[in-house]
């Protein structure tokens, strides 16, 4: 059966870090390309970041460039997105998704692109 389950997430406070997992179970997460997207309420679905598995490449959306980064642990089959610097407007549920190994570097903007396998998502609360 072929899962993927976010974990992470939390109440952090601004300026704060936290990093997100996404771990897979049933199919191999380095044969994929991996998008993160987020949610907040009565907001449409943002692609915040995606990783190519074919030739590395890595994009960030302008919200999140210089705070985010996404990366890979092949061996655990997980990738992980670490997220710094965050602010109030960064509260979301957040989800990673798998898509075809090359869309990250043709598409870029996971937003654009129908991602195959969906997690549940994490909960990302920025408060003080």
């Amino acid at each position: 059966q072929v899962q993927l389950v976010e974990s992470g997430g939390g109440l952090v406070q601004p300026g704060g870090s936290l990093r997100l997992s996404c771990a897979a179970s049933g199919f191999t997460l380095d044969y994929y390309a991996i998008g993160w997207f987020r949610q907040a309420p009565v907001k449409e679905r943002e692609g915040v970041s995606c990783s190519s598995s074919s030739d590395g490449v890595t994009y960030y959306a302008d919200s999140v460039k210089g705070r985010f980064t996404i990366s890979r642990d092949n061996a655990k089959n997980t990738v992980y997105l670490q997220v710094n610097s965050l602010l109030p407007e960064d509260t979301a549920v957040y989800y990673c998704a798998a898509a075809p190994p090359d869309v990250c570097t043709l598409v870029h903007d996971p937003s654009v692109y129908e991602y195959d396998y969906w997690g549940q998502g994490t909960q990302v609360t920025v408060s003080s």
